[in-house]
């Protein structure tokens, strides 16, 4: 089951591969959508946990979390690129000398820029639609903003490790599965996992500031405090994607997929 996902992961990073020799700007744009679609997750998310923010009450970030799911079904369903999981799939496929490095490289610079556009775009979308003006709506979203923030530099490192290799992970094991529901039910429990556990995802935090920072409410979202919780983050979630998904998983399977293949 195992070598036969990791074939799919081979597959699924040619395929990308080929949309971003074809279009570069295609493949940018799909970057921005799957930014969108965790901003619609980080949405849903905190609109859902701030009615028990509100109150005090325990289950606050366990709703967030449990909801929040929304959002990487939307990737795998409605498609898109995150630059997260392309640290997992590219590395994987560069390893196993399926593609160039140098792709690998590119890949991963457009996926990230397209990205951050797409996180911008959608705080603007949510401004405009005037929904999160009110603090009796936004104040657990600018309270987990200002918490990210204010996180040791370190913490955020090893936060951004743990995160991604969770979300590979959750990308990862529903290719071998046949059901849909079965697919779905593994994605938003690993999504889960990550939430809750507080860990970072540099793509959900873009979506999370952006959407703090156009609200100007908050004085502690600032563009200097952004970079600092983005840049040790995302190292993180590269490592997290590479070093314990792309690497480990090629050398633990090297010998099982070069006997197969002869």
């Amino acid at each position: 089951m195992e070598g036969a996902s990791l074939y799919e992961v081979e597959k699924l990073a040619l395929k990308k591969l080929k949309i971003y020799k074809r279009s570069k700007f295609r493949f940018f744009m799909r970057a921005v959508v799957a930014s969108m679609f965790i901003g619609f997750g980080v949405i849903v998310a905190f609109k859902t946990g701030n009615f028990f923010y509100a109150v005090e009450s325990p289950f606050a970030y366990p709703m967030a979390a449990l909801v929040f799911g929304a959002a990487i079904i939307l990737i795998a369903y409605g498609g898109g690129d995150l630059f997260t999981g392309n640290t997992f799939y590219y590395t994987y496929a560069a390893l196993r000398k399926k593609i160039k490095w140098t792709d690998v490289f590119k890949v991963w610079g457009t996926s990230y820029a397209g990205n951050i556009v797409g996180a911008i775009f959608f705080a603007v979308f949510i401004l405009l639609t005037g929904l999160f003006k009110s603090p009796s709506v936004n104040d657990f979203l600018l309270h987990a903003a200002e918490t990210k923030l204010q996180a040791p530099i370190s913490e955020l490192f090893f936060r951004g490790i743990l995160c991604n290799w969770l979300v590979c992970l959750a990308f990862f094991i529903p290719m071998a599965l046949k059901e849909d529901i079965a697919k779905i039910t593994v994605m938003i429990l690993f999504v889960f996992c990550f939430f809750i556990s507080g860990y970072e995802h540099s793509i959900a935090n873009m979506a999370t500031f952006s959407i703090s920072y156009v609200l100007d409410q908050n004085p502690a979202v600032t563009i200097p405090a952004i970079i600092r919780n983005l840049v040790p983050v995302t190292i993180g979630n590269l490592i997290g994607g590479v070093g314990f998904m792309g690497v480990m998983y090629y050398y633990v399977n090297k010998p099982f997929m070069e006997d197969d293949e002869k």
